[in-house]
């Protein structure tokens, strides 16, 4: 076999790579060691910014596989054979760490799909709860500050965090599932996946319906308590990570089902609560789980940062027969998500590996910007219209147009005859069995009993009663005997 050689990054080969050059035997290095400074100042710039959320992220290849015949409600091509495949990339995560924090920690888990569809690349970007702590983007970098490291003791802080929830009632119901058993899931194998927004479909005769995705675990549900996913941080910071990248070697496939909610568009008017609302779940009882198809992972990525790392997933990547809702949060993630691969990535990093399209032909008059890869020809040209033959606009929108009405300006979000902060909270409260209610109260009181001022406290303790009142008077008792001990 031939030796390979090693070389620098222009190409020519590598005469020495363990001594650097000298001025003699002895003396100081010298300038003119090309090798030698390329390969520090390469070195210093291995790291682009982390993610301002969901930093820590593990990833997979796999496929999704049509298994029922959803053709009436969307005419999206990668789901309109039973049977048909599709390549995907999946980036598990956690939210509120940096790159550097542990996997086993009681927070969200990002839930981030990449379909390589013949009609371009379709982003799902979602978490493994079906709802959010609140409702309008407009706090959502507030929210973040609350929950990430404080600037001054440089770590995250009870007082912050409950700060924030103590003005923002919305946030009661997701809360409730942080604080549950589902809080710190065991493994990514072993959690549930949802789209969380609501999202529209379009069928081939233009009737739109509004969808909610529902990736049920085929693995089942495992989650850990607080204690042990303390010991499991201590022994494998990046435990998730080790489960999942060794059980795709050992071709333990993890997979899940895909389900999806349907509302008819025009039943959303008249909703008893607005369907729109990320705090809140459509019940199973109005709308139905229907199955559309399974989703596998069998191929780990080859390298972590090229593949994981650079992974960008963007809400806004849609492809026909599917576009966004009125849901505020998610009209508000369309422009952020996106932005923020500019800044970390930038503006070509569509045309990185893992982010470009596998088969669908990528043609636009984009050109230039930090690492181009397609600039076009020597005879294609870069603004449109043009009598040159270049790309042409298909005027076949990808969703059916959403009806707008009223004044602009910053409105309150739409009331509906049921809308409620806490209803929901309550009710997920109670399916619960009575021990999971225990370790619900107990991981809630572990956290607001450390809250120094008592006015948050109250205000906490308040959203807890409005949702149930045994589930406030359980969590008021704890805090209470926490405090005094």
């Amino acid at each position: 076999m031939t030796k390979r050689v090693l070389t620098t990054e222009s190409g020519a080969p590598v005469a020495d790579n363990q001594n650097s050059a000298t001025a003699g035997v002895g003396g100081p290095l010298l300038l003119q060691d090309q090798h030698l400074l390329e390969k520090l100042a390469r070195f210093n710039r291995e790291r682009i910014p982390e993610r301002v959320v969901h930093a820590r992220g593990s990833g997979a290849y796999g496929y999704f596989e049509v298994t029922d015949d959803v053709t009436g409600f969307t005419r999206a091509d990668f789901l309109s054979a039973v049977g048909k495949r599709t390549e995907t990339f999946i980036r598990f995560s956690t939210v509120a760490d940096s790159l550097g924090g542990a996997d086993a920690v009681r927070d969200p888990r990002g839930f981030a799909l990449k379909f390589y569809t013949d009609e371009g690349n379709y982003d799902l970007v979602g978490n493994n709860t079906p709802v959010f702590f609140i409702k309008d983007p407009i706090k959502f970098p507030d929210f973040i500050h609350s929950q990430k490291r404080d600037p001054f003791t440089g770590r995250q802080e009870p007082d912050n965090v409950w700060d924030f929830w103590a003005h923002a009632p919305e946030a009661t119901h997701q809360v409730t599932w942080l604080m549950g058993d589902r809080g710190i899931p065991a493994s990514y194998r072993h959690m549930n996946g949802y789209g969380s927004h609501t999202y529209q479909w379009t069928n081939a005769a233009g009737e739109a319906f509004f969808v909610k995705y529902h990736f049920k675990t085929n693995q089942g549900v495992r989650s850990l308590s607080s204690e042990q996913a303390a010991e499991l941080a201590g022994k494998d910071n990046s435990s998730h990570q080790t489960d999942l990248l060794q059980a795709i070697e050992r071709g333990t496939n993890p997979s899940w089902t895909l389900y999806v909610q349907v509302m008819p568009a025009a039943e959303a008017a008249d909703y008893r609560f607005n369907p729109f609302d990320l705090t809140k779940v459509w019940p199973h009882s109005d709308y139905p789980l229907q199955r559309v198809g399974r989703l596998v992972l069998d191929r780990n990525p080859d390298n972590v940062f090229a593949e994981v790392e650079q992974a960008a997933f963007s809400p806004n990547n849609f492809v026909p027969g599917i576009g966004p809702s009125p849901d505020k949060m998610l009209q508000g993630r369309l422009f952020a998500y996106a932005d923020a691969h500019r800044y970390r990535l930038g503006v070509n990093h569509t045309q990185l590996p893992v982010n470009a399209p596998r088969t669908a032909v990528v043609d636009n008059y984009g050109r230039d910007g930090l690492h181009a890869t397609r600039n076009g020809a020597r005879h294609d040209k870069n603004y449109e219209p043009n009598s040159y033959a270049g790309p042409a606009q298909t005027d076949a929108a990808l969703s059916a147009p959403l009806a707008i009405h009223g004044w602009t300006g910053t409105h309150a979000a739409p009331a509906h005859t049921k809308d409620d902060d806490f209803f929901q909270a309550g009710e997920l409260y109670r399916l619960m069995s009575e021990d999971e209610k225990g370790r619900l109260v107990a991981n809630i009181a572990g956290g607001l009993s450390q809250v120094t001022r008592d006015d948050v406290i109250e205000k906490n303790l308040a959203h807890f009663h409005a949702a149930d009142a045994d589930y406030g008077k359980r969590v008021e008792e704890a805090v209470r005997a926490l405090r005094e001990d």
